[in-house]
């Protein structure tokens, strides 16, 4: 008799802390993380890829490098190109000193004839004369210069989309090693090294667990108690009958009304409507995605 009303103790207690365990949490949920999709932003080979499944990686470190020896050839024939190119540019200078000196003589003649003229040793029509050909040799100048501007002109025309083009494989060599965009756990690997790839083939998948949000439903009748920055308590399983507590911050509550998920239960009779809200939280380990959670405002 002893013993039965001793196990009946023990249920009555364990159904008692059970009780009290559900009556402490005021909503459910599961916890979640901010999931990024890596993939390389050009095709090719990959010739160097080591990322694990868990292994913690740093922001802003190498994981994975594309082949880039077809990248690097074109890159080689446009420098060479556009240096072909360049050297068919026309330097005006030398013909213009020439066609200077030229005007230099006349000048000087024109000075001396006049001299002549005012001693009748001239006539004012030679002064005449070297006045056409000093008229005549200004306009082959301008005709000359703009003769290779023109054609300068064209030839930077054609080195133009060249040197465009030659940014462009540069910007492509660049983006052929993949930069890890934040600090976090490989949460799964999808290529491996020696595959080929396409631009925006999905290499990795990578979350920062350092901080974690639960994702939780509350009532209609608690949505108007709650808000935005609200310091709550988070617990997660310790043992069968025990939480772990830890602090947490409401971010964000939905805007619109959903019907209740089947995996959530609340401590109140389940209803048709609920709203989702996400409380973050500094993850110390224990968490993880998709594991339970519970929230007490």
């Amino acid at each position: 008799m002893k013993l039965k009303y001793l196990l009946f103790a023990i249920l009555i207690t364990g159904i008692s802390s059970c009780i009290e365990k559900e009556s402490r949490s005021d909503a459910y949920g599961n916890f979640e993380a901010i999931e990024y999709m890596i993939s390389p932003e050009v095709s090719g080979k990959i010739i160097d890829f080591k990322v694990a499944e868990g292994q913690n990686l740093n922001k802003n470190s190498v994981v994975a490098v594309i082949d880039t020896t077809l990248l690097y050839t074109q890159k080689q024939l446009l420098k060479a190109t556009i240096k072909a190119t360049k050297a068919k540019l026309q330097n005006v200078k030398p013909e213009i000193a020439v066609l200077n000196e030229e005007k230099t003589y006349l000048l000087h003649e024109k000075a001396r004839l006049k001299k002549l003229v005012e001693g009748n040793a001239a006539t004012q029509k030679q002064v005449d004369d070297l006045d056409s050909k000093l008229r005549v040799l200004d306009r082959r100048i301008l005709a000359t210069q703009a003769k290779v501007r023109d054609i300068n002109k064209s030839i930077m025309a054609q080195i133009e989309p060249m040197e465009v083009q030659l940014q462009q494989v540069k910007e492509k060599i660049e983006k052929s090693k993949i930069i890890n965009p934040i600090a976090g756990q490989v949460l799964s690997v999808f290529k491996r090294q020696g595959e080929v790839v396409g631009a925006g083939m999905p290499l990795y998948k990578i979350a920062d667990l350092s901080v974690i949000e639960l994702k939780a439903y509350v009532t209609g009748v608690q949505l108007p108690h709650i808000k935005l920055n609200q310091d709550v308590t988070v617990l997660i399983d310790d043992t069968e009958n025990t939480n772990k507590s830890y602090k947490g911050t409401i971010s964000w509550i939905s805007d619109k009304a959903e019907f209740t998920p089947k995996t959530i239960q609340t401590k109140e009779e389940r209803v048709n409507l609920v709203y989702a809200i996400k409380v973050r939280v500094k993850n110390d380990g224990s968490m993880k995605i998709g594991m339970p959670g519970e929230v007490v405002f």
